[in-house]
């Protein structure tokens, strides 16, 4: 049963980054390039981790090894630590594309016109 559910994880995991590296390939501009690949990045890493979380916690209950529950404990750090930087890490890229004069593609309206 626990196999099920760690390929279920994995397998989403390993969806939205599929997702991530087709949505890079495909869009036209960096800003939704951007976009995509934070988004898709950041769940398919969280699915991926989880999974990793979940298998530490199943083999601590076969074995009550102290090193399992250290394993899971690391990967839910990650998991923190992805939220917190992913979103940051695509803002100040986008900021820096803005900043180049980089513009948005297919824009009718650009609000930001003379704030640089």
């Amino acid at each position: 049963m626990i196999e099920w559910l760690l390929l279920l994880l994995l397998g989403i995991g390993v969806g939205f980054n599929l997702l991530a590296s087709v949505g890079i390939l495909r869009f036209p501009d960096v800003y939704t390039r951007i976009h995509a690949s934070t988004k898709c990045t950041t769940f398919g890493t969280i699915f991926i981790v989880l999974s990793a979380i979940v298998y530490s916690i199943y083999n601590w209950r076969l074995s009550h090894d102290t090193a399992w529950i250290t394993m899971g404990i690391h990967s839910a750090l990650v998991v923190i630590f992805l939220v917190l930087t992913n979103p940051v890490g695509a803002h100040a890229l986008g900021r820096a594309a803005r900043k180049s004069g980089i513009r948005p593609y297919g824009a009718v309206i650009d609000e930001l016109e003379g704030r640089l």
